[in-house]
């Protein structure tokens, strides 16, 4: 996946991406390694946003839903355990 930009909200907004992400024990971290690494992608059935399944660093494996804001820039929307 080829992007240059991840959107982050504030860390200590209670509503943006970060929180929404720690709350599901993911880091930005996690989040934009899978993002630069995924092993599969599709569409969220729930959400219609797009879904990439990955293997961060530590071995970990998640789901992060983004959205793609232009052709440089992603929005991480969630992640989460893929277990």
């Amino acid at each position: 996946m080829a992007f240059r930009f991840v959107l982050w909200d504030l860390d200590a907004d209670p509503h943006g991406n970060v929180q929404h992400c720690l709350r599901h024990h993911v880091s930005k971290e996690e989040v934009e390694y899978v993002l630069s690494n995924p092993t599969y992608e599709t569409i969220s059935r729930s959400s219609g946003y797009p879904i990439v399944f990955g293997v961060t660093a530590e071995g970990r494996q998640i789901f992060v839903v983004f959205e793609r804001i232009d052709d440089d820039t992603v929005y991480p929307v969630t992640a989460f355990d893929a277990n």
